[in-house]
């Protein structure tokens, strides 16, 4: 979504040459040939492992790290591989959603008319929104797996909760708050509400 909003604003009229269908395709693959080189070996290093404490995970999905906790034997390479996994995709990411919102920044700078420049920054809000609603949960359930070691289990139990829950429940949320006829919509049903 950055890369598109990124040929949306600052090539505008190069958009529909850029962004073919093939060229579409292959970014949907990259990500997916991605995914799976990030998330395949994990079950296949968790295969390796004994697990001698009881079988009963603390969430209500497989998370990682809990898996992690039921192993008797070392698990620090698992470890090590999990955290360099969401330090690397989440890394990769940011720097890539960064880059793509300087150059954004800096196209929209250059445009004439204040009007413009806050109609195109607005097209943005949305997406910047919704990448950081999935983030934060992602590094706020790592780091609390990592180094949250004290915490009460309702502490993770609620985290990963949030984790799974909340982007996808918010994200649509946002995009369609940003829409202006949902919007004009969501303040009548409160305006007329009012007078009754």
């Amino acid at each position: 979504m950055a890369f598109d909003h990124f040929v949306a604003i600052c090539h505008p009229l190069h958009y529909p040459t850029i962004l073919t269908n093939s060229v579409i395709g292959k970014i949907g693959l990259a990500c997916l040939l991605r995914s799976l080189g990030v998330v395949l070996p994990t079950p296949l290093l968790l295969r390796h492992y004994q697990y001698c404490h009881g079988n009963a995970l603390s969430h209500a999905f497989c998370l990682h790290q809990d898996v992690l906790r039921l192993s008797c034997t070392d698990a620090r390479i698992n470890s090590i591989y999990g955290l360099c996994v969401v330090i690397a995709t989440l890394g990769v990411d940011s720097i890539f959603i960064l880059l793509s919102y300087v150059l954004i920044l800096n196209t929209v700078l250059g445009i004439a008319s204040r009007e413009e420049q806050l109609k195109a920054l607005n097209t943005c809000v949305s997406h910047v929104c919704v990448v950081l609603i999935f983030f934060v949960p992602v590094i706020g359930v790592s780091m609390v797996h990592r180094f949250g070691k004290h915490p009460s289990p309702i502490v993770h139990v609620f985290m990963a909760d949030i984790y799974l829950l909340l982007p996808p429940v918010l994200n649509p949320i946002v995009y369609s708050v940003r829409t202006k006829q949902i919007h004009l919509g969501i303040l009548c049903k409160f305006v007329l509400r009012r007078r009754f």
